[in-house]
């Protein structure tokens, strides 16, 4: 397996890898890493679909990638996935997957179409004081101290940012700045969080920085993540003829170790209270889902709060049987044994009727039936105790959504704190307590906030424990790599497996990364897995991003005036001169 770019390789088709026929695969897990595997199996490894199983616990294909509606308790999105041009595998793998919503078209197509003619940004990114503007103005605000920070740990290696947080690495200014509200809110950061994770962000968007006030950097699906992503993908791998079977929780895998090498022999598992397992031999490839983001989920409804589930999770106590066997398997409790700090809950709110779409429409300055873009992601409430963001997609957000309804996301980051409204704990709430605080926050007269939350709404509380798990204080070897060294028949993949390539999790292209470099690993096809967009290594990208990040001030040149202009005339006559006059960075006065 290698990695490239370019036309050349993206363009072109491998041949048949030598004994493909002659094997079987086996997923653990339908999250879209399992379907995309699956799928890369099929179109560039060759290998038949019906040689291809797909083991799930749920009764449902996709993972995190959600959105079902529950028959009594309204619709349900625990999360949603913000994307960019430069998911490099993702796209790779969609162009190859025909939409469900326009004949001839790839779901590809239909993405780059949709966000074509609606393209994406937001007109009011934060508020506070009960639905004002918040007025960030696009600005970053990070002082010279919290920028000198930024560019520290741009520059750190990989092992220096090693189990360190992020409130290690920056201080007072930078976690007060505008510039962490956004990040923030945008990626579900903690202070406590990884500052090797967060640098591996930097570097992945560092092309995306000027979009981060107005998330004009990011594109959205046309309906939910599960209609619009999974099940296109698996329509088209169940006419190759991939076996999905469900109601099945795996609890081992055994293993074979000789001299270096290897090999998974069995997997075990439960179905409607009955073990069974399955045999493994060289030509048997397994690819393991380790960890969860959503393991353990609790919904509440209108009436009801979500509870914390902290009990057996069986995809984390899976992935601990398996590293108990190699080291080189992992550590899972770096990331599933602290769920105080990975913990945050989510509710979907359904509008009834026209009372809360116009208070919507006041803070996001559009339509919110329009059918186009409405909040252009997330707005953040500045100064709420629960750090609430909230967003409306393009409606309907579900294909059979009446069309005077409308579905909204909320979220809080700190669910174990008092409300401004409710005064109680976010994820002691009911959905019609978690209701009243939105609109408390989206400036609703307060003497019709209760009669609003109780008859035009009905809202859907989740609580996740290891939603942000990934993002714990983490060193080499805590994830185990994606194909171990020795293995000749297993991989690991999802957000909890260790890709070659510097990219970064709690994406939807990470999810498509680690299987397309497990399928091509373990097949040795004749393609190179795209790597990276290299913006980090892009002096234009490097320079946007630090003009932006000083708000466009240009920095001074230190000096008497007449060097400084001696100066800036020697640069104006290079390319350096042009790039930094170009990127305002510098000024000779």
């Amino acid at each position: 397996m290698y990695y490239s770019n370019g036309n050349y390789e993206a363009f072109a088709r491998p041949r048949k890898p030598a004994g493909v026929e002659n094997k079987t695969a086996w997923f653990v897990g339908s999250g879209l890493a399992s379907l995309a595997g699956a799928a890369f199996l099929i179109r560039d490894g060759q290998m038949a679909g019906n040689r291809i199983t797909i083991l799930e616990q749920q009764g449902l294909p996709g993972g995190a990638l959600d959105g079902i509606k529950e028959p009594k308790e309204g619709y349900v999105i625990r999360g949603g996935r913000e994307m960019e041009d430069h998911f490099e595998c993702l796209w790779d793998l969609f162009r190859s997957i025909p939409s469900l919503e326009i004949p001839g078209a790839s779901v590809l197509d239909e993405f780059y179409w949709l966000n074509k003619d609606d393209p994406n940004y937001s007109l009011q990114r934060a508020t506070m004081q009960r639905g004002q503007d918040a007025h960030t103005d696009g600005l970053f605000t990070l002082s010279e101290q919290a920028q000198k920070e930024i560019i520290t740990l741009f520059l750190a290696t990989r092992e220096e940012m090693e189990n360190k947080r992020i409130n290690q690495v920056f201080g007072t200014e930078f976690l007060d700045s505008n510039f962490w509200l956004y990040w923030r809110t945008m990626f579900a950061f903690e202070e406590w969080h990884s500052a090797l994770e967060m640098k591996l962000y930097l570097h992945r968007f560092i092309h995306q920085v000027g979009g981060m006030p107005d998330l004009s950097s990011l594109k959205f699906t046309k309906y939910n993540q599960y209609e619009s992503l999974v099940l296109p993908l698996v329509a088209w791998l169940q006419e190759q003829g991939v076996r999905f079977q469900y109601g099945t929780e795996v609890t081992d895998v055994d293993f074979k170790f000789d001299d270096g090498r290897k090999q998974a022999s069995a997997i075990h598992w439960c179905q409607d209270g009955v073990a069974s397992s399955v045999a493994l031999g060289p030509d048997d490839l397994l690819f393991m889902t380790i960890g969860s983001l959503t393991e353990n989920s609790n919904n509440g409804d209108h009436h009801n709060a979500a509870k914390l589930n902290v009990g057996p999770a069986p995809a984390w106590d899976l992935w601990r049987r398996i590293a108990a066997k190699d080291e080189a398997f992992g550590r899972p409790d770096v990331f599933g044994a602290h769920i105080p700090e990975t913990k945050w809950e989510s509710a979907t709110v359904t509008t009834l009727d026209q009372r809360i779409p116009r208070y919507i429409q006041k803070i996001a300055k559009r339509d919110p039936f329009s059918g186009k873009v409405v909040t252009g992601g997330i707005v953040t409430v500045k100064d709420s105790a629960w750090l609430l963001s909230w967003t409306v997609n393009r409606q309907p957000h579900f294909k059979q959504q009446p069309k005077d309804q409308i579905v909204v996301w909320v979220y809080g980051l700190f669910a174990d704190k008092p409300g401004d409204y409710v005064k109680k704990n976010m994820q002691d709430c009911t959905g019609e307590e978690i209701t009243q605080e939105w609109l408390y926050h989206m400036g609703v007269p307060l003497e019709e906030i209760a009669e609003l939350a109780a008859t035009a709404a009905k809202t859907v509380p989740v609580m996740m424990p290891y939603i942000t798990a990934f993002f714990m204080p983490r060193q080499a070897g805590d994830r185990p790599d994606v194909v171990p060294a020795g293995s000749v028949n297993f991989a690991f993949i999802g957000q909890f497996a260790e890709s070659k390539e510097r990219d970064c999790i709690f994406t939807t292209e990470y999810s498509v990364r680690t299987p397309m470099e497990a399928v091509y690993s373990l097949l040795k096809v004749e393609r190179g897995v795209p790597e990276v967009f290299n913006s980090t290594y892009d002096i234009r990208s490097l320079l946007a991003a630090a003009g932006r990040l000083r708000d466009g001030k240009a920095m001074s040149i230190p000096g008497p005036g007449f060097l400084r202009k001696l100066l800036m005339n020697k640069l104006d006559k290079t390319q350096i001169g042009a790039l930094l006059r170009e990127f305002k960075i510098v000024n000779d006065e």
